[in-house]
């Protein structure tokens, strides 16, 4: 029995699929905002510094195979050689050099971009309240008392204040344009501060696989003037829907793909009352609890109260 022989340039078609699927990554090398411009330089740094390792041995390994070949009888034959003290240091020194210098602009970088670390402005940054659903995103701006769905705006220059939760299974927040990304869980705040540098339109989306809906669970951030975001804000108050209790729960059911919305008003607080929803599921809140009531003190806190008492 014969095998069958393929052409060898089928065995490059996974190459030729990594680099398509390397192309989802080119927007973190073009970003709009500073906290992904100090990333994509991390980036760049921390490759280069590796690639002096791995360019040298590449290029060792091509040049002994040529010296070293069977039809170079010029080659010096050395059977019995085993060791080099300059080699030794060179092979040690030189990674040792890197991974110290790696370890250093790690350690900086890391606390520089502290997601939870705000950023230095002398302008008033934008809040927005974040909540994941299945399969959508829900923003909250609680100055402006407006809520969108899967579309954010915010003006060029501003500070953006993220608080971020869920009300479903835990995802990940993450605007590539912009920089970062942060986990969404349910009873939980996280918090992530970006800024955009200029006026620009980028895709957010869910970065953590979340059910059948995760591909179209996707939102757009459009950074712009402040006269435009104005604008905008005035737009979305004139909008006939509203974002109470009853609204916000028929978007808590399953839903894909799920078109832009927006609501002109917003149930007063709705971010904390989501959280609030989970209290129960936190160990350590639970613990607390138990110890208010055997020393005589109610059982729950103000803000326990307030929520239960929104929910009846």
């Amino acid at each position: 029995m014969t095998k069958k022989r393929y052409p060898r340039l089928l065995g490059l078609l996974p190459l030729f699929g990594t680099l398509l699927l390397g192309g989802c990554n080119w927007t973190l090398l073009d970003p709009v905002g500073q906290v992904g411009i100090e990333e994509r330089n991390l980036i760049i740094t921390a490759t280069l510094l590796m690639l002096l390792v791995v360019v040298p041995v590449i290029l060792m390994t091509l040049i002994f195979a040529w010296k070293y070949r069977a039809s170079n009888k010029n080659a010096t034959y050395a059977p019995k050689w085993s060791h080099s003290t300059k080699i030794e240091v060179v092979i040690w020194t030189v990674p040792i050099l890197i991974i110290i210098a790696l370890g250093v602009i790690t350690y900086k970088s890391t606390h520089a971009l502290d997601p939870y670390r705000p950023l230095e402005s002398d302008v008033k940054p934008v809040t927005i309240e974040v909540v994941a659903l299945d399969w959508k995103w829900v923003f909250i701006y609680p100055e402006q008392g407006i809520a969108t769905v899967n579309k954010i705006v915010f003006p060029a220059n501003t500070p953006v204040n993220f608080r971020i939760t869920s009300d479903s299974v835990m995802n990940s927040f993450f605007i590539p344009g912009l920089g970062g990304q942060i986990y969404a869980m349910a009873g939980m705040t996280t918090k992530l501060h970006l800024i955009a540098n200029k006026n620009a339109e980028m895709d957010g989306i869910s970065a953590n696989y979340s059910g059948a809906g995760f591909t179209g669970m996707k939102f757009k951030a459009i950074a712009t003037s402040e006269e435009d975001f104005n604008a905008w804000v005035a737009e979305v108050k004139a909008s006939p829907k509203q974002l109470d209790n009853a609204e916000y729960a028929a978007l808590e059911k399953p839903s894909e793909n799920n078109p832009v919305e927006l609501y002109s008003t917003v149930t007063p607080n709705l971010f904390q009352l989501i959280i609030d929803k989970y209290e129960g599921m936190n160990p350590g809140k639970f613990v607390k609890h138990e110890k208010k009531e055997e020393s005589g003190t109610q059982g729950l806190d103000n803000t326990s109260n307030s929520a239960a008492g929104a929910e009846e």
